[in-house]
């Protein structure tokens, strides 16, 4: 089965996984290529420490676990974003990729050893409850979290709908955790939404990239420029907390705006895991301004969106530095009907740039002032995460004293208090009017 490219581009493991992840049910130990003596040493070695636990545990141990076990230390001891599922977890993953679960609607990474929410996904339980970017889950009911694979998190706050979940947040400036009962609900994955912001403006915001993203937005783009008409003056592209998604929905998009050339490019360890993927000029949007709203809460796919938007000076970045999440995962299937999902490669915007725990720079920084300060949570700040190459580790350090400050990613219903949507709106129609003066200009020079 040809492999497919994820992209939350891969992005992160969470109660939704998607991007940066492809799939592919051959065995890996089908290729023989891949071993060598010292790698049968070591399994060897396994072998015997496996006959060891069997032979003299308190109690008999069951094989399938103590294996699914080591697989699952092995794929946890590489990078935030391998990890190993179970039969049930491969088949809700496949799921989660082109319709819909039940659970509560939040991404989950590990920082410091903690299970840390990435962003809530709009208009979920956990988004209503009031969840936020950065809050630390320490127990789910009565599981402390800590030691506890995100596989395993995703698989205990997962649930039918109408059922209830307690969990206890940890939050800064809270003395003590706060518990949330959460009612399980559909997740659905219609990831593109229109909102009426400005007679002349058109918003579309894409909440996640799944199966269907293109198409709908595609859909949106028309509706917006059949209902504005000659009014229409430009498009606000919002991404914020949008965690990623599949590989190929995020190029669909990008390609909309982007007539030739590179939209993302990959490489791995492998030579079969190095590609560049081209944008077609057949069914390009007409040349319109365009700003595409971002935060730390954007990540994987939709960093290679907006990164490919940017290189190519299709559109003006607005909001605060993304998330950075720069690698690409592939699923394979195991025989039993598990599955690994595995960092396979890096991806790079058109112009060569890895945003490998450093993130996409917006053109333009504006910070949301509603509710309290807070840090975001970031790639860089997940445990064992990859190295930037192109970036020194002092640089980095230098980048996080002097540019980030403290604020939400937290998006106000009311697009008044919405302090980026605001600046976007007002940039538009600025450009708009100063390509109104010039063309009145030109007009008095002539004459």
């Amino acid at each position: 089965m040809k492999p497919v490219r994820y992209l939350r581009t891969g992005v992160l493991v969470a109660l939704l996984i998607l991007v940066g992840v492809t799939t592919d049910n051959r065995s890996p130990i089908s290729d023989a290529q891949a071993y060598n003596s010292q790698t049968y040493d070591q399994i060897r070695l396994f072998s015997e420490a496996l006959s060891i636990v069997q032979k003299n545990y308190v109690e008999e141990p069951e094989s399938l676990e103590l294996v699914r076990g080591a697989i699952r230390g092995m794929l946890t001891s590489l990078d935030p974003h391998s990890s190993f599922m179970t039969p049930d977890m491969y088949k809700e993953m496949q799921i989660d990729t082109q319709g819909e679960f039940q659970g509560i609607g939040i991404t989950i990474g590990i920082r410091d050893g903690i299970l840390t929410v990435i962003a809530p996904i709009d208009d979920t339980p956990a988004f209503r409850a009031g969840i936020l970017a950065g809050d630390k889950i320490v127990k789910i009911e009565d599981t402390t979290t800590k030691n506890m694979s995100l596989m395993e998190a995703v698989k205990l706050m997962r649930g039918p709908k109408g059922t209830k979940v307690t969990i206890s947040i940890g939050r800064k400036g809270e003395p003590a955790p706060i518990e949330f009962t959460l009612t399980r609900d559909v997740i659905p994955l219609f990831s593109v939404k229109v909102k009426d912001i400005d007679p002349s403006i058109g918003y579309v915001r894409i909440a996640q990239f799944q199966k269907k993203t293109s198409t709908e937005f595609g859909e949106a783009l028309q509706k917006i420029r059949e209902e504005k008409g000659d009014a229409f003056k430009g498009l606000v592209l919002d991404l914020r907390n949008n965690p990623g998604g599949l590989l190929v929905s995020a190029i669909e998009v990008a390609d909309r705006f982007v007539h030739s050339g590179p939209i993302v490019t990959t490489k791995g360890r492998l030579q079969n895991q190095n590609y560049a993927y081209n944008a077609k000029s057949k069914g390009t949007e007409p040349d319109y301004p365009m700003v595409v709203l971002v935060n730390g809460g954007s990540a994987s796919a939709s960093e290679i969106v907006a990164g490919a938007l940017q290189d190519y000076k299709k559109a003006i970045l607005i909001g605060t530095t993304t998330f950075g999440k720069g690698s690409v995962q592939t699923i394979y299937r195991l025989g039993d009907g598990s599955g690994m999902r595995v960092t396979t490669a890096r991806y790079f915007t058109p112009s060569g740039r890895s945003i490998q725990a450093t993130g996409i720079e917006p053109d333009i920084v504006v910070r949301n002032l509603s509710g309290t300060p807070r840090g975001h949570v970031r790639e860089k700040d997940l445990t064992g995460h990859l190295e930037n190459d192109q970036v020194k580790e002092d640089e980095n350090e230098s980048e996080k004293e002097n540019k980030e400050a403290p604020s939400m990613d937290f998006i106000p219903e009311d697009p008044a208090e919405d302090d980026q949507l605001m600046r976007a709106v007002d940039l538009l129609k600025g450009l708009d009017l100063f390509k109104d003066l010039h063309s009145a200009a030109e007009t008095q020079v002539k004459e």
